[in-house]
């Protein structure tokens, strides 16, 4: 675990807290198949409250009881695979979080978790998707699967600087895709989220590609307004 972390967790721990979790990272030390009722009783004896950007006080405990877990490889991914089937919204958001804590514990579970990732980005739970979208996903999804998981974010309002690793897989198909959704918002007179500009920037001729700019001559005003708005943005005038 993050040594940020795992420092803002014991800090934040009551002894009782504290001491519950020691004893349980312990016994799954000892038997893997204890973090079956010890996964879910976390939030009660640790807390569910924020604890640093991203993560709340029971995924950093949970994401400590999985990394003691005494398994490697198709064991480990099957004992996560059946906590995150079985688990709560909660339980999951801590398995996806762990995955790269869980692959730099273990190498050998590289690219096991991933259809966890897949599972989290088929559904609409924000939390979910923005937990998936860690340092493993960006290491193990394929091109087209990151750049769906980023049109995705974008589509359901998720901040594009909370997903890992964009500005090194940030390509021109991804700024195309994000222009052609651009160009979409505009025609139906919405506002395009802030955050893809800076990706359009960095490939020249993806929005001029897309059609958007032609929208500014639209004889229907809220489309007329919208790419007006969209136009002084991309060039930071807005």
């Amino acid at each position: 675990m993050d040594p940020h972390i795992s420092t803002a967790l014991d800090r934040h721990l009551t002894p009782d807290a504290q001491l519950w979790l020691t004893r349980a990272v312990t016994r799954v030390g000892q038997d893997a198949t204890a973090v079956r009722t010890l996964f879910p009783a976390v939030g009660r004896r640790c807390g569910r409250g924020p604890l640093v950007p991203g993560w709340t006080v029971a995924d950093a405990a949970r994401a400590r009881l999985l990394t003691a877990l005494p398994l490697r490889g198709a064991e480990l991914a099957e004992e996560v695979t059946a906590l995150h089937r079985y688990g709560d919204a909660a339980e999951q958001r801590a398995v996806l979080r762990s995955l790269a804590l869980l692959e730099k514990r273990d190498p050998s579970f590289a690219g096991l978790g991933l259809p966890l990732v897949h599972t989290a980005l088929r559904g609409n739970d924000t939390g979910l998707i923005e937990a998936a979208l860690g340092p493993y996903a960006a290491r193990h999804l394929d091109h087209d699967g990151y750049r769906h998981a980023v049109l995705k974010c974008v589509f359901c309002e998720i901040p594009l600087d909370r997903i890992a690793g964009l500005d090194e897989r940030a390509d021109r198909e991804l700024a195309r895709m994000l222009a052609d959704f651009a160009h979409e918002r505009v025609a139906a007179g919405r506002a395009v989220p802030a955050d893809v500009w800076p990706i359009l920037r960095a490939h020249p001729g993806t929005l001029e590609a897309s059609g958007l700019p032609a929208e500014a001559d639209s004889p229907v005003p809220a489309r007329r307004t919208a790419a007006e708005r969209a136009l002084a943005a991309f060039t930071g005038a807005a």
